[in-house]
């Protein structure tokens, strides 16, 4: 994966980030009872957009290289189990759709556990934070 850099904004506006990947913008808040104002996805919402995306786009690139008649893909995620110093627990649901073998469907599952945001989040991560002037 290509270096990239994603750049996060909060201003005047409590809780409102504006984020700008590339050529993308897009705004997280959190909601209203915690001072928000629900102007976007929060952070954990973000983070399983982020791997049902990369889950649906690599078990679609796979099908279609292998050309297995995959007609369309629904990842529905749930952070079910997030307790300080325990692993957090993530439920993902994939609904695979089209007129697939059962060892096809079998194998897009193991595809979708290697999604790179999968092994992003399953592997060990280290975050080097500094403050800039």
């Amino acid at each position: 994966m290509a270096n990239m850099t994603v750049a996060a904004h909060l201003g005047r506006i409590p809780y409102r980030v504006t984020l700008n990947a590339g050529a993308h913008e897009l705004t997280a808040d959190v909601v209203e009872r915690l001072g928000g104002h629900d102007a976007g996805p929060d952070p954990h919402e973000l983070l399983l957009s982020a791997l049902g995306a990369c889950t649906a786009i690599t078990v679609a690139m796979y099908a279609q290289r292998k050309e297995i008649a995959l007609d369309g893909i629904d990842v529905r995620l749930e952070i079910t189990d997030e307790r300080t110093g325990q692993p957090t627990k993530i439920a993902r649901a994939i609904t695979l759709s089209g007129a697939l073998t059962d060892a096809q469907r079998a194998r897009l599952l193991e595809i979708a556990n290697i999604c790179p945001i999968h092994r992003l989040l399953t592997g060990t991560v280290e975050i080097d934070s500094h403050l800039t002037a």
